[in-house]
């Protein structure tokens, strides 16, 4: 008697966890040149994987830096549709003495949770795809859609080579859509889509006076370049928390009535807000909510301030020069380099004569926003609430995943970010985490997400 594959999956429940932690061992920290080889040995063991469940191709992609891993499956043929899963491999760095209750790169399970660096960032949610399609070629001979993967071992030092290479393959990755699995929820129960990421534009603004540090007996006729920092940043926004900027909400798309009563329903709790940031007071922009103004609406922050003498003890000097990092992230519609020109024109115009400033783009992201009513985001919801039991609810994201937009540009296609982690998996931290729970009902759910696309059709 035939099995389904997602009999399949859950009877090799143990395998899967044993194979992802052969991968999590491997200590792929793309940041540190010393783990290059570390790197390479985690993308040749997705290689290999990829080959050993079935793929038809599976083969390393290189470019400038860390390669890309992809692999296909078409067998469905080229009138069902088809899936680009986009994933990493590489990960942040990691040691026993930041905090971690075991060695990072030793991946252990306490009360049936997967303690590693990599658990939920992103080798345990990128590897639920892989085990999908595993479980379709060991059943059925077949999966009911095409799968194509693209396993990138450079995210986490902000994927330098992923335009070339998206431009390089256009071809070979052609596609319905895509899907990411690298976000979280708040609860397992409470699944969630993100349909929308915030873009970004980091600039640094820099304001010279003198020609050297001066000794402060000298103020007065000098206007101190600290003092006007401070009095231009005071100046990019207006009193109610609203940005100053002309023009700098000129793009941003409106929501709608359904929307805003979507946010509504997963509306932060003002109360907990505060007490999990330690701020005495919420704060920013009006007529919107807490969630709307972390997620669906732009800021301009300043992240870093530097100018003069910070050490111990009293130095009396008048800085020659001061520096803000300023970020600002986007929404829908926005552009990163129109918003640093008209940050900088408006700077330029708060200047005063007495000082210079010049404002200095580093680099920014674009904003993505998703279709709610695709056909592919409607499989999505069932795969949920077939493969995890639970509906999804639809969410907006405050962050950037720069990718998404990258697979809109460059092939066309939009991104279903489907999240099998939890926000408080802690990516990036000591005791890096993953449910076991989680990841094994991730895996029926990209199964159920394969079936349900085939239904809805290209």
């Amino acid at each position: 008697m035939s099995i389904t594959p997602l009999e399949f999956a859950r009877g090799n429940a143990e395998v899967y966890r044993n194979q992802l932690f052969e991968l999590l061992r491997i200590p792929s920290i793309s940041t540190m040149p010393e783990h290059n080889d570390d790197v390479r040995r985690a993308a040749e063991w997705l290689m290999a994987n990829m080959k050993q469940l079935g793929m038809q191709t599976a083969e390393l992609l290189p470019n400038d830096g860390h390669p890309a891993v992809y692999g296909e499956w078409l067998g469905a043929g080229p009138d069902a549709p088809t899936i680009l899963v986009y994933g990493h491999y590489d990960v942040q760095p990691a040691v026993l003495a930041d905090g971690w209750s075991n060695p990072p790169f030793e991946p252990v399970i306490r009360n049936g949770v997967i303690y590693a660096r990599g658990a939920s960032d992103d080798k345990g949610q990128m590897f639920t795809h892989l085990k999908a399609l595993e479980a379709f070629l060991a059943t059925e001979g077949h999966a009911p859609v095409n799968v194509k993967y693209l396993i990138e071992g450079e995210e986490e030092i902000g994927s330098p080579n992923l335009g070339s290479l998206l431009s390089t393959h256009k071809a070979r990755l052609v596609a319905d859509v895509c899907v990411i699995s690298d976000t979280g929820m708040a609860a397992m129960d409470n699944p969630a889509i993100t349909y929308a990421l915030r873009g970004l534009a980091y600039m640094e603004l820099h304001v010279t006076g003198p020609k050297r540090d001066l000794h402060s007996g000298l103020g007065g006729p000098v206007h101190n370049p600290a003092l006007a920092l401070s009095q231009i940043i005071a100046q990019l926004h207006n009193a109610d928390g609203s940005v100053a900027v002309p023009g700098f909400y000129d793009d941003v798309l409106p929501l709608d009535a359904d929307e805003r009563a979507a946010l509504r329903e997963i509306e932060l709790d003002a109360a907990a807000f505060i007490r999990e940031t330690g701020i005495p007071a919420v704060w920013g922009e009006p007529g919107y909510t807490l969630i709307e103004r972390q997620t669906a609406r732009p800021t301009l922050e300043i992240n870093g301030l530097l100018s003069g003498f910070t050490g111990a003890g009293s130095k009396t000097v008048l800085p020659a020069k001061a520096m803000a990092k300023i970020s600002c992230r986007l929404v829908a519609n926005q552009d990163p380099e129109r918003i640093y020109q008209q940050v900088r024109a408006f700077v330029q115009q708060i200047t005063p004569p007495t000082v210079r400033t010049e404002l200095r783009y580093l680099n920014g992201g674009t904003p993505a926003l998703v279709d709610r009513n695709l056909p592919a985001m409607q499989a999505a919801i069932s795969a949920f609430e077939r493969g995890w039991g639970a509906a999804p609810s639809f969410r907006r994201s405050g962050g950037t995943i720069p990718v998404v937009a990258d697979f809109a540009r460059e092939l066309n296609i939009p991104s279903i970010l489907m999240g099998f982690g939890l926000e408080s998996d802690g990516a990036h931290g000591p005791d890096e985490h993953l449910s076991v729970e989680m990841f094994h009902r991730g895996i029926a759910t990209s199964i159920c997400f394969m079936e349900a696309l085939a239904e809805k059709g290209r």
